[in-house]
């Protein structure tokens, strides 16, 4: 067995079981291995920020980490975007890199590059395979590294002649250490300022948006009166009616600010202090009022969910304790010309049952959340590191983590031409996602964060740098080209048809909306 197999073999032991690649020449012989275990799942994208963002939405839903194939620095210099957005989700991911082997390196072929450097700042574990016999247990130390919930990247760098040569060594099934949770005395602390009758806000990411943690959560609510809150990057949110209702903090400054006033405590599970994208001239980056009482029940690295479990312990509740829950709202589907606003009452209205919406539709989907809060029960997506073009890949991702549910994407033509050969993989795999395009022909975020700079309307420069038409993205045949069948909605009740018709048809579609 030769070193690639070994890899591919323990990577499969360790429950890695599908890979999101885009290789090179440095990384046949691990292709030539995948060739041989059809255990692993393959699938392509024709952009590294394609497979970096798929691996993002996989670990989402699965809750465990797929690995990515990549070639080289480049190769994962082209990824690093949507691995900037992981590395703020948490997600659990185990990078494959090729490298050349020692004896080509020193000559400086065209692709060499400083490889462990690039790919330290996005690695909270990283290893440049030396031997053959020791690759197996490198991949099964990544795996154990990459952990689940809160999550790490786990990058294993492999030379090509580590790869080819004979002795590989299948490593066991690593064991993954479980979250940790945060010390007593923090618990006993939080359960105090619940009891003080202050108004208090309980700031939540990670598992706490989800399954048990997001129930006890609700327990917590339910008893003590405390507002559930997310910031406005989270990596995952179970909502919808019978649900526990949270509430995602504006990304508008301004707003936000006025979401927190009344807040004289603030606990934060898992949470960084809510603080604002960007600097503004005269404003405070921090959106808590300066009063607040602000304190850490649960770091980024502590399990989040098992944190509000110890404290729905600390409050002397229990499994029958009250839940606070979600009533159904589901709104009357709207008709007449396309706006905002009918457009978030069109999805809430026609959104299935258990099916998962990827959203990085920052300027026009604004209004979706709160419509939707009261539809079928669902999963939430969102971009938890600012940096654009994750929507599609993400879908990619979770559409094949849960095939059997239905993923709604909303997104918008600045952000998705980064990475838009994610619908040609969506084609080629079959992949049951509906594709919700936006087209305004701007980057509406940046004519908005323009405007609060305080200098006047933007100039005919400033405003070309904004403006994505002349010419116009016809993204009906550009979907299409890419084998996804796409149609544009010119009103409302022709968006709710052509919704409702995707979600029950396999295989993907796209919509185009022209703002």
């Amino acid at each position: 067995m030769n070193g690639a197999e070994s890899l591919i073999r323990t990577l499969l032991a360790g429950g890695v079981n599908d890979c999101f690649t885009n290789p090179g020449t440095s990384e046949m012989h691990i292709v030539a291995a995948l060739d041989r275990a059809p255990e692993m799942r393959c699938v392509l994208g024709l952009f590294e920020g394609v497979v970096t963002g798929a691996a993002d939405g996989y670990a989402r839903i699965a809750g465990k980490p797929a690995c990515t194939l990549l070639h080289l620095g480049p190769g994962f210099a082209n990824g690093m975007a949507n691995l900037h957005n992981a590395s703020k989700a948490r997600t659990p991911m185990v990078n494959i890199i090729g490298q050349h082997p020692a004896t080509h390196l020193r000559y400086d072929a065209a692709l060499t590059s400083d490889l462990e450097g690039i790919a330290r700042p996005y690695s909270a574990w990283l290893r440049t395979s030396r031997t053959t016999a020791g690759l197996g247990c490198d991949a099964s130390e990544a795996i154990a590294a990459a952990g689940n919930d809160p999550g790490r990247i786990a990058t294993l760098i492999v030379p090509t002649d580590v790869a080819w040569s004979e002795g590989g060594v299948v490593a066991p099934k690593p064991l993954v250490p479980h979250a940790l949770l945060p010390p007593a005395a923090n618990v006993e602390h939080a359960a105090a300022l619940l009891r003080n009758g202050a108004r208090t806000a309980l700031m939540i990411i990670g598992s706490g948006l989800h399954g048990a943690g997001l129930k006890a959560a609700g327990r917590i609510a339910s008893a003590t009166g405390a507002k559930l809150l997310a910031p406005y990057p989270f990596a995952r949110m179970e909502r919808g009616a019978g649900r526990v209702p949270v509430q995602r903090l504006p990304y508008v400054q301004e707003q936000a600010v006025e979401t927190l006033k009344d807040f004289r405590q603030m606990i934060l599970v898992g949470a960084p202090v809510p603080v604002s994208y960007f600097a503004y001239p005269g404003k405070s980056s921090v959106l808590a009022p300066p009063d607040c009482v602000i304190h850490t029940l649960a770091s980024p690295k502590e399990n989040s969910a098992g944190a509000l479990e110890a404290l729905v312990d600390a409050l002397s509740l229990n499994d029958k304790s009250p839940v606070l829950t979600q009533e159904a709202e589901r709104p009357a589907a709207p008709t007449g010309e396309i706006t905002l606003p009918g457009l978030a009452t069109a999805v809430a209205a026609t959104l299935p049952e258990n099916a998962i919406v990827v959203d990085e539709a920052m300027t026009s989907g604004r209004g979706m959340m709160a419509a939707s809060r009261g539809a079928a029960p669902h999963d939430w997506l969102a971009n938890t590191g600012g940096s654009i073009g994750i929507a599609l890949p993400l879908a990619v991702g979770a559409a094949i983590a849960a095939p059997e549910r239905r993923v709604l994407c909303l997104t918008a033509d600045g952000s998705s031409m980064y990475t838009l050969q994610a619908l040609w993989t969506m084609a080629r795999e079959g992949l049951n996602i509906t594709s919700v395009v936006f087209a305004n022909r701007a980057y509406g975020v940046l004519q908005w964060e323009y405007s609060g700079l305080g200098v006047g309307a933007p100039g005919p420069r400033a405003a070309n740098l904004f403006a994505i038409g002349r010419p116009d993205i016809d993204w009906v045949l550009m979907s299409k080209s890419m084998g996804v069948p796409a149609t544009r909605a010119t009103s409302l009740e022709m968006f709710g048809v052509l919704l409702r018709r995707s979600f029950a048809t396999p295989g993907p579609a796209l919509i185009e909306i022209s703002l």
